[in-house]
């Protein structure tokens, strides 16, 4: 009686002994695939995948970094701030205007106050732009008055003897020497004056960028122009217009206008011919014949 009822647990219909012979089929597949197939590989992907995931805080990092970064802001000239320079710093379109505006008059800003009387910008926007100003040396190197220096009522002061030098034999300490004249100024006008081949006239010095009327007056006590200079002349009539360009008072529209001048009216003869070529200076006319050969 219980054979039959434990034998009646072994009694399977064909479906279910087909099921049974798949799960041992199955269960033979998978030991078969344990044994023969190596899972250490699996392993190694999954390692060199922890080893990039441990990469990814440096990589969240770098990302952030570049995000936070500022570009670094430099001293800078405010006269000579472009279009784009203006942009960058937050100016308006007629604050640039401006701007360019007074710089055609050749005039020339030497505060932080004066830019903004003349471009009108805001106050916060001086505030955030004015701390990279750099003016001239000899607009930070102001000296203060201190008062006259007393003298003795039995004896006068000696005034001390001016040597004049010859502007073209100046060297820079002769010019660092002139209040209001640096280092920078000085090398400016030396190579004002080698660009030139020699200064023919001290009213030059109104053409170096950075001199104050102050300073020219101060120059002209001290310096002067002894002899003309032995240039190297230019050929007005046959200089191409690469080779007039080399010349500081001749840029290369004005050098243009000369040669289309010399094709319609024939060879320039003299400082008149001079003064009738578009964008030339003809307060500067005489100066600049002296540097011609017509």
């Amino acid at each position: 009686m219980i054979f039959d009822s434990v034998k009646s647990f072994f009694q399977f219909s064909r479906e279910q002994r087909t099921g049974i012979f798949l799960l041992f089929a199955i269960i033979i597949a998978l030991q078969v695939l344990y044994f023969f197939v190596d899972f250490s590989s699996f392993s190694k992907a999954s390692t060199e995948k922890e080893k990039w995931l441990s990469l990814q805080s440096q990589i969240d990092a770098l990302k952030q970094d570049k995000l936070d970064y500022v570009p670094k802001s430099y001293p800078f000239n405010p006269n000579f701030i472009t279009d784009y320079k203006g942009y960058k710093l937050g100016m308006s379109v007629a604050e640039i205007d401006r701007l360019l505006a007074f710089r055609k008059q050749n005039k020339y800003m030497n505060s932080a106050q004066e830019f903004q009387t003349v471009t009108k910008v805001s106050d916060s926007l001086l505030a955030a732009i004015s701390p990279y100003f750099k003016f001239p040396d000899w607009v930070n190197n102001k000296k203060e008055f201190v008062g006259y220096k007393k003298y003795d009522n039995t004896a006068f002061a000696k005034k001390e003897k001016v040597v004049i030098i010859d502007i073209n034999q100046a060297t820079q300490e002769d010019l660092i020497k002139i209040y209001g004249i640096g280092e920078a100024i000085s090398l400016r006008i030396l190579k004002f004056k080698e660009s030139l081949g020699g200064f023919v006239s001290m009213e030059q010095m109104n053409d170096v960028w950075g001199l104050s009327p102050e300073v020219i007056e101060n120059l002209n006590t001290h310096f002067k122009v002894s002899a003309a200079p032995t240039v190297k002349k230019i050929d007005i009539n046959n200089a191409s217009i690469k080779e007039l360009s080399l010349f500081p008072y001749f840029k290369h529209p004005i050098s243009k206008n000369i040669v289309t001048f010399r094709s319609m009216n024939g060879d320039i003869k003299n400082i008149e011919d001079l003064t009738k070529i578009n964008g030339l200076s003809i307060e500067k006319a005489k100066i600049i014949a002296l540097y011609l050969d017509f």
